[in-house]
């Protein structure tokens, strides 16, 4: 079935970038929506950015104008380019799976929402 491989993590200093991608597989892209979610240690798994077939996008407000969530539908691959990183950024990033129609303006944040993920690949910012 649904199969998401997360890749691009790794440790950089804090004001540098990490472009992570997310590798889809079992499924019919265009009728899910993507998202990237991160957990610190000790923390909740909170949303990040979502997007849909139709590039429509949404962000967590705390990375807004630093984080882009972008997809590649030929290839079934969704990309996270994170740019001013900063050591709060720090976390497991996961990607995960939805069916469109599940999504709302309510919901696409929480984990939830989303029935299919991928092992995580852990981003850490140093300062």
């Amino acid at each position: 079935q649904v199969h998401l491989v997360e890749s691009g993590g790794g440790s950089v200093q804090a004001g540098g970038s990490l472009r992570l991608s997310c590798a889809a597989s079992g499924f019919t892209f265009s009728s899910y929506c993507m998202g990237w979610f991160r957990q610190a240690l000790g923390k909740e798994r909170e949303g990040v950015a979502v997007v849909d077939s139709d590039g429509n996008t949404k962000y967590k407000e705390s990375v807004e104008g630093r984080f882009s969530i972008s997809q590649d539908s030929a290839q079934k691959r969704v990309f996270l380019q994170m740019n001013s990183l900063k050591p709060e950024d720090t976390a497991m990033y996961y990607c995960a799976a939805t069916f469109w129609t599940r999504v709302t303006r309510e919901n696409w944040y929480l984990p939830a929402t989303y029935a299919s993920w991928g092992q995580g690949t852990q981003v850490t910012v140093s300062s």
